[in-house]
């Protein structure tokens, strides 16, 4: 069970710092966001760059953006450790998941709310992680959506099918009264932003949050 806090709800004005807060993390998901492919603009390959260089653990980049075909190898040249790209926004998914793997990240594929899991099931041997989003990408700090997950299991069925190490990640939403669920329905990496950077002491939430995930293992 490992929980990837958000750096969106983090302040900005002292990532170094609000990294050592969660160096008791698993990850830290970096949200990244273009203005295109959702409404909201954050921050880009310079910052990834700058954060791999100070952060106390791995880094989970979340590409909220249009070509990722283009645009995600490079943040895995960048630092990240982990980059999920959009289907939605991705040509050719299985040709993206390779050259992630190739340049030494993992590759994870996110999917909206509103996206089907069933068509990509055929992707899951060129991934290392599903991110089944559980708020429309695009803001923090959204209320957590229920309905999905029955999404989440039906990744983690579709894992279990395939064999192999897959990861499923749950992302928007996800806080102390909500994170069972999630662990309940098979994921097993949280995505917490103002649940964990909201908090007096950012590393008892991310201890508290492991725990009740692992209480509630699928």
């Amino acid at each position: 069970m490992q929980i990837s806090p958000s750096i969106l709800s983090a302040d900005f004005a002292n990532l170094e710092s609000e990294l050592r807060r969660i160096a008791n993390a698993d990850w830290a998901h970096v949200d990244v966001m273009d203005g295109h492919f959702v409404p909201n603009l954050t921050l880009g390959l310079p910052v990834v760059e700058a954060l791999a260089r100070v952060s106390p653990i791995p880094l989970d980049c979340h590409l909220m953006i249009e070509d990722p075909d283009r645009w995600a190898p490079q943040y895995a040249e960048a630092g990240g450790s982990s980059v999920t790209f959009h289907v939605e926004a991705a040509r050719d998914p299985r040709s993206l998941a390779r050259t992630l793997r190739g340049l030494g990240a993992r590759s994870g594929m996110a999917i909206k709310p509103g996206t089907a899991w069933a068509p990509y099931e055929d992707l899951l041997p060129e991934l290392d992680m599903v991110l089944v989003m559980t708020v429309e990408p695009g803001f923090g700090g959204q209320s957590f959506m229920a309905d999905q997950m029955p999404k989440v299991a039906q990744v983690r069925e579709s894992v279990r099918r395939h064999g192999g190490e897959v990861w499923v990640q749950v992302d928007g939403g996800v806080s102390a009264t909500t994170i069972e669920q999630c662990a309940e329905a098979g994921a097993d990496v949280f995505v917490a932003g103002s649940a964990v950077y909201g908090a007096e002491d950012a590393a008892a939430a991310v201890d508290e949050l492991r725990e009740l995930a692992a209480a509630h293992r699928h």
